[in-house]
């Protein structure tokens, strides 16, 4: 681990803001909140499940999803306010930030930090047309689950970080999103 940041958050702080992440707070991945009722909520209320590689149930159970991240030491939450008005807004948005988590990913993994893996804000949305399965995923080394895939509670864990988060009844109101990116 000759060329890892040595467990120095400031280098790890200063790959976020080269990055463009400037709103974020460290979390300890046990007070990442994992409930079941989360994972019901997508399979009985998301339209993307089922039908994206990297939402459930292409993804482990609730009880994987746990064990995967008490394997963690560090995590950081990442803050997003966006107001989008349509859906093809949203996506545009949601693909930019994909792309930069997915870059700012591999510059911590390059840095030394082998397990560094992000949750992305909202569904992959990479493809216009996804596959639906994750063996024939078109952009697998791209593609990350969201938070809320991996059975967190946003709300919870969120809080837990300090950070605000109301439900809001129309998607064209300013929303805080957040996404996840665990280290060790």
């Amino acid at each position: 681990e000759g060329n890892r940041m040595e467990d120095d958050p400031g280098k790890l702080e200063q790959v976020f803001q080269r990055h463009g992440f400037d709103d974020y707070r460290w979390i300890d991945p046990e007070r990442i909140v994992l409930a079941q009722w989360v994972r019901m909520k997508c399979r009985f209320g998301c339209e993307e499940y089922g039908r994206n590689a990297s939402c459930p149930p292409n993804l482990p159970s609730v009880a994987e999803c746990e064990a995967f991240f008490r394997e963690y030491r560090r995590a950081a939450v990442f803050h997003f306010k966006k107001a989008v008005h349509s859906m093809e807004e949203l996506k545009k948005w949601v693909k930019v930030v994909h792309l930069r988590l997915v870059k700012l990913e591999k510059e911590v993994f390059l840095s030394g930090y082998h397990k560094a893996f992000a949750l992305m804000v909202d569904s992959c949305c990479l493809c216009q047309d996804c596959t639906g399965e994750r063996e024939i995923c078109r952009n697998p080394k791209q593609s990350r689950p969201t938070v809320e895939a991996l059975a967190v509670d946003v709300y919870q864990t969120v809080r837990h970080a300090g950070y605000p988060i109301e439900v809001r009844s129309d998607f064209s109101q300013e929303m805080d999103r957040y996404a996840l990116l665990l280290v060790e």
